[in-house]
Formats: C-alpha cells, structure tokens, sequence
C-alpha cells in the first residue's frame, strides 16, 4: 500500500492543494484512497467535507496526537498531509511510514532558503533509506528564471523537480467544492493536467 507523504516546515507552501489533489488522481485511476492531515488548520479534512457525494470516494485518515491510525483492510493508497515546522524526529518518523515523499516549494529566495535545513535533512534521509523523494514548483511558470533557479538549488542536493504548478484560479475554485483537476472534464484544465504528467508518473512508479 503506497503511502505518499506531502510537506514542507513552511506555512502556506501549498501542501493541501498538492495532498488533496494526489487523493483525487488516486481515486480517479479507481483505488481505495485515503486522506490524512496531521496539520492543526485541518485544510485536507475540511476540503474532505466539501467532496460531493457523486465524486469519487476518498476516505479520511485518522491522524491525531501524533498517533496515525492503522488503514482499514481494503485501502490501497494513503495521503498525508503535514503541519507546517515537521523536522527532526517528527519527520524522520514521517518518513519511517511513507514510501514516497513530495514536497511542494514555491520558486522566491524566502522560500527556498526557509526550506533549505529541511531539504538537506530530506537528502540525508533519502541517502540513509532510499526513500523516493521529489520537489513540486508550485505557483511558478517553468519557463522562467525563478524556475531555473529553483531547479539549480535542488539539484545541488540531488533532489529532483518533478514539475511545476502555474498560479491559477482552477485549484482554488475546485478545492471550494471538495474537487481537484481530475474530478473534472479534462478540457476544462487541460493545461494544468499537462503540468501534471511527470508528477503522476513519479507517483505510479514502484516505491
């Protein structure tokens, strides 16, 4: 059972839009999803409590004090959602239960610098286990210097972008009604799923 685990220490790095929508490509390839989110704004749960009946189902996980409750028998992919400052033991025993661990990160200098303890610990937890371990750009046109020089910060630490995510209002009004990019018709975000191809890819491969 393939457990991806999404965080970055810095509020508002986009998390939940990365976590919810993971769920919501999950559940759209048929699996038995479910959605943890170990933050205190509990934004994956409440969006959890938006999703519409008639959209795919993604169950919630369990996630309190600390303590993460065993998935039910029947459940195939596991999300989870981070609170904001996770490191040390807190993310390494994050990292104990995940398979895969994707962090989103904004392209300004602020970011990236508030990331970078957090992304060399990473680096040597993906060195000690050989967790699979990916960078999503997020709000960031891949075409532009801020990209590039995203792309050459984490590279020197060996980590790898595995895409970008424009700024867009498709991801805001979708979360509003408890949907993402893959509950919807394609034509509709037909640029943002492009954006997506190498993420879904990443994610499909064998831990």
């Amino acid at each position: 059972m393939p457990v991806v685990v999404v965080a970055n220490p810095k509020g508002g790095a986009g998390k939940s839009t990365l976590a919810t929508n993971i769920a919501g490509y999950f559940a759209g390839q048929g699996h038995r999803v479910m959605l943890g989110d170990a933050d205190r704004q509990q934004s994956s749960r409440l969006w959890l409590g938006l999703r519409p009946a008639a959209a795919r189902p993604i169950a919630a996980w369990d996630v309190g004090d600390g303590q993460i409750a065993k998935p039910p028998k029947g459940t195939t992919h596991v999300v989870l959602d981070t609170p904001a400052g996770v490191h040390g033991k807190q993310l390494r025993q994050l990292a104990e239960i995940a398979d895969k661990v994707l962090v989103p990160l904004q392209p300004s200098i602020f970011d990236i610098y508030a990331t970078r303890a957090f992304l060399d610990e990473l680096a040597t937890l993906r060195k000690l286990s050989n967790k699979a371990i990916g960078i999503v750009g997020m709000r960031v046109d891949g075409r532009t210097i801020a990209a590039d020089k995203l792309q050459e910060f984490v590279g020197g630490l060996g980590l790898p972008v595995l895409g970008h995510l424009r700024h867009t209002q498709n991801y805001i009004h979708l979360a509003a009604r408890g949907l993402t990019l893959f509950d919807v018709a394609p034509g509709r975000v037909e640029r943002d799923l492009e954006q997506w191809q190498e993420i879904c890819r990443w994610l499909d491969k064998p831990a």
